[in-house]
C-alpha cells in the first residue's frame, strides 16, 4: 500500500499524550501542511494560537469560570482529568475560523470547513511524523468568555476548539472502521 493512504487509514484520535511533541522543525511542518487546506478565494481564514505549558493552568481557570459563569460548571472530576491531560500534552493550540465581513462572495461555510481542512491536515501531519493528536471542542469552547480571552472575539471569529499533539501515553490500537459503501451511493437521475 502507498505509505501516504498507509498513514491516513492509520491515523487515530488520541487525546492523552506527553513528551515529547513535535521539534520546532516538526511543528513547522507540521503547522505548513494546514496552509495547504483547500480554501476558496484564498481567504485563508483559519487563526491558530499556541498555549505555552506555564498557561495552562490559566486556561484551565478560565475555562472552570467561563462554564460556571454559563450555568453548566465542570464537576472536580472533569476538573481533575482535564488537568492531568492538559498538564501532559506538549502542544495546545486554540483554532479559530476568521469571519471576513468584507468578503460577500464566498459563503462563511466555506470558511468554516478550509479550517477544519487545515485542522484535518494538522492530525494528519503529526501522525505521518509519528505523533499522536486530538481536537477538542471542550474548555469552554462554546463559551464567550474562553474565545474572548484568547483574542477570538465573536464578532471576528468562530472559534472551534484546541488542537493537542504529542507521544500517545499508551499503545494506540486500530480502531474498526466502516465500509465507505456504507455512505456511498452513485445518483441516479430520473429519467
Amino acid at each position: 500500500m502507498n505509505p501516504v493512504i498507509e498513514s491516513l487509514q492509520a491515523r487515530n484520535s488520541v487525546k492523552l499524550v506527553k513528551a515529547p511533541g513535535p521539534s520546532e522543525q516538526e511543528f513547522t511542518q507540521i503547522m505548513q501542511t494546514a496552509m495547504r487546506a483547500p480554501d476558496h478565494g484564498r481567504l485563508r481564514p483559519w487563526r491558530f494560537k499556541r498555549i505555552l505549558p506555564e498557561q495552562v493552568d490559566q486556561l484551565m481557570d478560565l475555562a472552570i469560570k467561563a462554564m460556571a459563569d454559563e450555568g453548566n460548571p465542570y464537576t472536580d472530576a472533569k476538573i481533575a482529568t482535564t488537568r492531568r491531560w492538559l498538564d501532559q500534552a506538549p502542544v495546545i493550540m486554540a483554532v479559530a475560523c476568521y469571519i471576513d465581513h468584507s468578503n460577500e462572495r464566498i459563503p462563511h461555510q466555506e470558511r468554516v470547513l478550509a479550517t477544519g481542512a487545515a485542522v484535518m491536515n494538522i492530525l494528519n501531519a503529526s501522525n505521518a511524523l509519528g505523533y499522536a493528536a486530538y481536537w477538542s471542542t471542550g474548555l469552554g469552547t462554546y463559551t464567550q468568555a474562553v474565545p474572548e480571552a484568547l483574542g477570538f472575539d465573536d464578532l471576528e471569529y468562530q472559534f472551534m476548539g484546541f488542537v493537542t499533539i504529542g507521544t500517545p501515553m499508551a499503545e494506540v490500537r486500530p480502531k474498526e472502521r466502516p465500509d465507505y459503501t456504507e455512505f456511498y451511493s452513485e445518483w441516479s437521475p430520473e429519467t
